[in-house]
């Protein structure tokens, strides 16, 4: 009896697929040593600040941005996980860089048309991007928003947004990740460049 067959089907799909939703069971994170909060601490200090500086010191007089959002999520990476895969310097540039790459071109044929699925399909692309090339880097995701969603359509907003903020910054955050986590005795950062 098919219907039969496809009501057993369907019912024993939605039960699994609910029941995922209850997760997998593994155990939570072991809370880091009060060491490792204070490197973190210095690192996202150092970091945002060399970045936030150069923003609000320099570059905001020629009507130029430096400082994204994104970046304090990439400092939650590079400086307060720095082991994980998605906080390596291939991710952390390139992630950014691609996604950047991602979303001015969305931006630039999409954005006058449509701009909820402009974003939407900035994020997606991105994510996609970031895979197939091994620069899965989160952060990536808000670039990519970010460069669709700038209003009005900033000086940076096209292509220049890859170079300044994005290149630039991340870079600048690389240097402050190398520099603080090698002088923490028990952190290496990176854990591998490519």
């Amino acid at each position: 009896n098919r219907p039969e067959a496809e009501k057993f089907w369907l019912r024993t799909w939605i039960t699994k697929y609910l029941k995922k939703f209850l997760g997998a069971h593994e155990k939570g994170e072991k809370r880091v040593g009060w060491q490792e909060y204070i490197w973190s601490w210095l690192g996202a200090f150092l970091g945002i600040l060399f970045v936030a500086l150069l923003h609000y010191r320099v570059l905001t007089r020629h009507a130029l941005q430096f400082l994204i959002g994104s970046f304090g999520a990439s400092a939650v990476l590079i400086y307060g996980a720095p082991t994980s895969p998605l906080a390596q310097p291939r991710n952390l540039i390139g992630g950014h860089v691609l996604s950047a790459l991602v979303g001015c071109i969305v931006r630039v044929i999409l954005v006058k048309h449509e701009r909820s699925v402009a974003c939407a399909l900035a994020v997606a692309f991105a994510i996609v991007v970031m895979q197939i090339t091994k620069t899965t880097h989160p952060p990536g995701g808000a670039t990519a928003l970010i460069a669709v969603t700038g209003e009005p359509a900033l000086p940076w907003g096209n292509f220049l947004y890859i170079l300044m903020p994005v290149l630039t910054g991340a870079t600048l955050m690389l240097i402050v990740a190398l520099i603080v986590n090698n002088i923490a005795p028990k952190r290496i950062y990176p854990t591998r460049w490519w």
